[in-house]
């Protein structure tokens, strides 16, 4: 698959996430707030419009993942420098967080 391919692809799909989200929310607004908040209906394009505006002052429009990844990736590449005996003092000051630790005659997750 070509380059060009990929890039196209996912042009479609980001327009098509976008156009059913813009759909949700105008949906979503022309149900409930008219008659909880007496506010007028919206059109598809605000419902975009809204949607753009809460991404600006909530979310951002950074890439990668959620910062919750970056943690797990940090973490991940600390745990593989870390010595057997700084492992074991780790999970032991884990206590009952960790799913490290098992109880006594507790079977494994599978």
């Amino acid at each position: 698959m070509s380059r060009f391919t990929r890039v196209a692809r996912c042009v479609v799909f980001g327009l098509a996430i976008a156009a059913l989200l813009s759909f949700v929310v105008m949906q979503l607004w022309n149900h409930l707030l008219p008659e909880i908040a007496g506010v007028h209906t919206i059109t598809f394009w605000q419902a975009l419009g809204l949607l753009i505006l809460s991404k600006i002052l909530f979310g951002g429009f950074r890439r990668g993942g959620p910062p919750a990844w970056g943690w797990k990736r940090r973490m991940a590449e600390r745990w593989e420098k870390m010595t057997p005996e700084e492992r074991e003092k780790f999970r032991a000051g884990w206590g009952h967080c960790g799913h490290w630790q098992r109880q006594e005659g507790s079977q494994p997750r599978t």
